[in-house]
């Protein structure tokens, strides 16, 4: 089971972006939305698309697009409301990977969806799959399977864990993190690298799992005491 791809829907109206998230559901996609340009700054983080409108009450949506694509490379749509040929090429201009209109069909958005997708992680050239018994990290599928059973994690949980387990003798820095999984290295923003790691300790079944070198950073550790739980 390939690990479903999360879209962060930005839109203000709120009966629009639940009509939105229910659609990119019903195809397969983790969907949620926020309404404000400050909350998506604070979400982009954790999503592996932005459908972004550039209606918003707080921010400029060029400027948003722009301020998201400065502080990472996670993949943006712009939606318009018009099907205004100008904001279409401001929103490209600002870093936009592409530009729809909300009266386009759903099976559209979503076929552009794929495309930016396919765009921004091409097949070939994927890293190897790291198997340390009895964790097993398959970059392919995005799967983690602990004692070959199949662990629900996040895109950035899974990029955390594999940028650990790529070298597990080898101290990764705080920043350096922030860095290879949310592409910036914003100091104020590596409580999120906190908050992650607890996430995975608790899914993985023990803090052994991912070290912390106080100070410095984390390393992945060997978790040889968690017991293969039971088939009852």
């Amino acid at each position: 089971m390939e690990q479903m791809t999360d879209v962060l829907v930005v839109e203000r109206n709120a009966s629009t972006a639940a009509t939105m998230v229910g659609a990119l559901r019903r195809q397969g996609y983790t969907a949620r939305s926020v309404d404000t340009g400050a909350r998506a700054l604070s979400a982009c983080r954790d999503t592996d698309l932005v459908l972004l409108s550039l209606e918003l009450p707080d921010i400029d949506g060029v400027e948003l697009c722009r301020s998201l694509r400065a502080g990472s490379d996670t993949p943006v749509i712009a939606v318009t409301d018009l099907d205004d040929e100008l904001e279409r090429v401001l929103a490209l201009r600002a870093g936009a990977d592409d530009c729809v209109v909300k009266t386009w069909g759903f099976r559209e958005i979503g076929a552009r969806i794929e495309a930016v997708l396919r765009r921004s992680r091409p097949r070939s050239g994927l890293p190897d799959s790291i198997t340390l018994r009895p964790l097993h990290i398959d970059p392919r599928t995005r799967e983690v399977r602990l004692h070959d059973r199949l662990v629900d994690v996040t895109s950035k949980e899974f990029e955390l864990l594999y940028a650990l387990a790529a070298d597990p003798e080898t101290v990764v820095t705080r920043k350096e993190l922030m860095a290879r999984v949310w592409g910036n290295t914003w100091v104020h923003t590596s409580r999120t690298i906190d908050t992650h790691v607890s996430s995975l300790r608790a899914k993985l079944g023990s803090s052994g799992w991912i070290i912390t070198v106080r100070g410095v950073g984390y390393r992945l550790g060997y978790a040889w005491s968690v017991p293969e739980p039971s088939a009852g």
